[in-house]
């Protein structure tokens, strides 16, 4: 039984709660919110590790044993396909369909989604749903996307975790383009959602459409592969707006190169992507949009780029600037954006928002389009100006004229292009999940590996085997660096790389700087040597990959290095790799991941895109290493003496080879003053600071363990009293996480 007093203080706070709950909210503009800022805002030079602790787990709602293989694998494909048919012409009244039909909508999505993959350092692309996220959703190149998603929220709804947006924009581009009449060449599975916009460098540009990333004689920034910031590869008017096709069609050679297509590929893309849909310029975007969807009102809802214009949409509508269609039937696979573009002589016009584009001299062809939303009324059909460097450039036209001649060759390139496009960040085929929409066969740039036809070898063996590799002749440090360039290719942003393949054998990794061309040529020889030995010796009809060899002969070195130490550790190893040939490897693009730079060899050359410390961070990103993975293998490393051609810096060890802590426990030593070489610029000498005696050298990258604050936290772990079991161990595991990251036969 409550007393008064507690009944009257009750309702006094009951009204109270009443009362703030009928308060009006303050206008954001006046509510001084304060502004939290990270280390980095004040100290822009301090090393940024925030890249290695992006996507965690604890962002993902569906948790760490969501198995999106398994789910996506009970899906009903042609179910969804039928449903996705249904939307592409149920047109909305909030947002209604060009010509009755979303097809050309999608397709944009798609590519969009898609074309942000640059070869180069292989970030960007369909992976992930990035389209959801800023900055891309925001992205003026992306304008009205937004509305894209909404309209495809329906299937997502249904279907929920059994297809990811990821996949899920993909197929839809599939879905429109079959729908229209055209024979895609198919569709893989596979792309998880991210959950958090990725860390990528776009540009360094602090606005969209600035373009300060060129020097020289256009000499585009690598690895940006877009002209302009908010682009996803070229100015449709022109090199910032100059209607020279050219001019432009420089411009789309090298960001359509940076994104691993070439002359071919890219002919087909443009000419087979105009097939379909229009371009929107109704009004001038200054006059009539409002914010992009990150800067846009609560209200809003995530929609972005309102237009209070008109209708705000339909034959309204305003997205790149430029108006009108390139065909008489956009929502139909025909020859007709081929036939106009040798049809008729271009002249420049401008659309009603007042963008340059082009239209048939002396009013040809006046008549020939329909309007996408007002019945009974026509235009002339447009061309942008990068469509005429299709007719301008020597090169293009060839393509595009030997496409116009032959239909099924053009229709087999576009097919193959927008199959690459959709599915090139996705890596290798075994990531695909398979379906009866999947592709037979392989490509070259899918890396593609030869099926074993040999049974694995076992325990035993491999234990036999380790022996073998010992007592090849082939020092410890070296089978360790040879086992590190092998699998420390690896790209987690498009999944390529990697030790399965044994690529460093072949042309271009041979060949890498940061390889040591010639210690690795006389280390190659000897395992090789080994390998052919073994499998003599093998019965059953069992052999071993030099993939394997070579990862194997990294797992034993270590194994002796620890027991130096005085600890006897078991590396993991499972058995299985293969070995690709030089004709199932694409030199031009497997060179795209030469490291130059690699902090955990310290490496370092001139043509990195980054300094020494972001360029470890870098690569360790690429590795999908965590902060304290990149610490105990930079330590290990440096203590194994596995820095390229056997360099000193870093090796903070009176005992090179053994598996110790010494790395960490000598960093942080108060006895010794680090000072700039007076010898190396960028080197460092450590000296006895009551003597000044020389003791060690190092890079930026040694000594970023103990001048960063975070990373001086992790390294004061493994350089504790108690630290060197923890750190052989923690060692161990991130070296077998990292021999592993390409064996994707292993993680179905």
């Amino acid at each position: 039984m409550r007393t008064p007093f507690t009944c009257s203080t009750t309702m006094k706070s009951l009204a109270a709660a009443i009362a703030l709950v009928a308060m009006p909210l303050l206008p954001a503009s006046a509510v001084a919110a304060p502004e939290m800022r990270g280390h980095q805002f004040y100290w822009p030079e301090v090393i940024d590790l925030s890249a290695l602790r992006q996507h965690a787990v604890e962002s993902n709602p569906y948790g760490a044993n969501f198995d999106y293989a398994k789910a996506f694998a009970k899906l009903d494909l042609n179910a969804v396909k039928t449903d996705i048919k249904k939307v592409l012409t149920t047109s909305q009244p909030w947002w209604p369909a060009d010509y009755g039909n979303y097809g050309p909508f999608f397709i944009r999505m798609a590519w969009h989604s898609a074309g942000t993959y640059r070869v180069i350092d292989g970030r960007g692309g369909a992976g992930g749903g990035q389209q959801r996220f800023e900055p891309l959703n925001s992205w003026p190149d992306n304008a009205s996307l937004d509305k894209a998603r909404r309209l495809l929220w329906p299937i997502k709804q249904k279907y929920g975790a059994s297809i990811s947006w990821a996949d899920l924009m993909v197929l839809t581009g599939n879905v429109s383009l079959e729908s229209m009449g055209f024979k895609t060449f198919g569709f893989a599975g596979g792309r998880t959602d991210d959950w958090e916009p990725d860390h990528v460098y776009w540009g360094p540009e602090n606005e969209f459409m600035a373009d300060k990333r060129y020097s020289g004689d256009r000499k585009l920034e690598k690895p940006l592969a877009a002209v302009q910031m908010g682009l996803i590869y070229v100015n449709p008017e022109g090199p910032n707006g100059n209607p020279d096709p050219l001019a432009a069609a420089k411009d789309i050679r090298d960001t359509f190169g940076r994104m691993a297509m070439n002359d071919e590929e890219t002919a087909a893309l443009i000419a087979g992507g105009h097939t379909f849909g229009k371009a929107h310029g109704a009004h001038k975007p200054e006059e009539c949009l409002g914010a992009e969807p990150a800067a846009a009102g609560l209200e809003e809802q995530g929609f972005g780029w309102k237009n209070k214009c008109g209708k705000g949409n339909a034959e309204d509508t305003i997205t790149s600037g430029l108006e009108g269609a390139w065909s008489v039937s956009p929502t139909q696979w025909t020859m007709q954006y081929l036939d106009n573009l040798y049809g008729f002589d271009w002249v420049k016009t401008k659309s009603p928002a007042g963008a340059i584009q082009w239209i048939p001299a002396n009013g040809q062809a006046s008549n020939l389009v329909p309007d996408a939303h007002v019945a009974g009324k026509r235009h002339a059909p447009i061309m942008f100006t990068t469509d005429l460097s299709l007719k301008e450039d020597p090169i293009y036209r060839e393509i595009t004229q030997r496409f116009h001649k032959n239909p099924k060759a053009f229709e087999l390139a576009f097919a193959k292009a927008w199959f690459k496009l959709t599915h090139r960040d996705m890596g290798p085929q075994a990531r695909y999940i398979v379906s009866s929409d999947a592709p037979q066969g392989t490509l070259l740039w899918q890396d593609p590996l030869p099926k074993a036809d040999y049974k694995i070898i076992g325990d035993a063996d491999v234990k036999a085997l380790k022996v073998k590799i010992l007592a090849s002749g082939v020092s410890s440090p070296a089978l360790v660096r040879t086992a590190w360039a092998s699998a420390a290719s690896y790209r987690g942003t498009d999944m390529r790389g990697g030790a399965n393949g044994a690529r460093i054998n072949l042309a271009p990794a041979k060949d890498w700087a940061a390889n040591n061309p010639t210690e690795l040529s006389d280390v190659l020889a000897k395992l090789i040597k080994v390998q052919e030995r073994f499998n003599k010796s093998l019965t059953g009809g069992k052999k071993v990959s030099l993939a394997d060899v070579i990862v194997l002969g990294g797992n034993a070195a270590i194994e002796q290095a620890a027991k130096k130490a005085g600890l006897t550790v078991s590396v993991p190893f499972t058995a299985g790799r293969v070995d690709a040939t030089q004709a199932q490897t694409d030199v031009e693009s497997f060179s795209m991941l030469e490291p130059k730079a690699d902090g955990f060899r310290n490496y370092y050359s001139t043509e990195s895109l980054y300094k020494p410390t972001d360029a470890l961070v870098d690569r360790a990103n690429m590795l999908s290493l965590t902060v304290p993975e990149m610490t105990v293998l930079v330590g290990g490393l440096r203590a194994l003496d596995a820095n390229v051609g056997g360099a000193r810096e870093g090796v903070l060890t009176n005992r090179p080879g053994t598996l110790s802590n010494d790395f960490f426990i000598n960093l942080l030593d108060m006895s010794t003053q680090w000072v700039p070489s007076a010898k190396s610029d960028g080197l460092y000498e450590g000296r006895d600071r009551a003597t000044g005696k020389y003791k060690w050298s190092a890079t930026p990258v040694d000594l970023a363990f103990g001048s960063s604050s975070e990373l001086r936290a992790v390294s004061e772990v493994y350089a504790s009293n108690d630290g060197q079991s923890k750190f052989i161990q923690d060692f161990v595991k991130a070296w077998n996480k990292v021999m592993n990251l390409d064996r994707f036969d292993l993680k179905k």
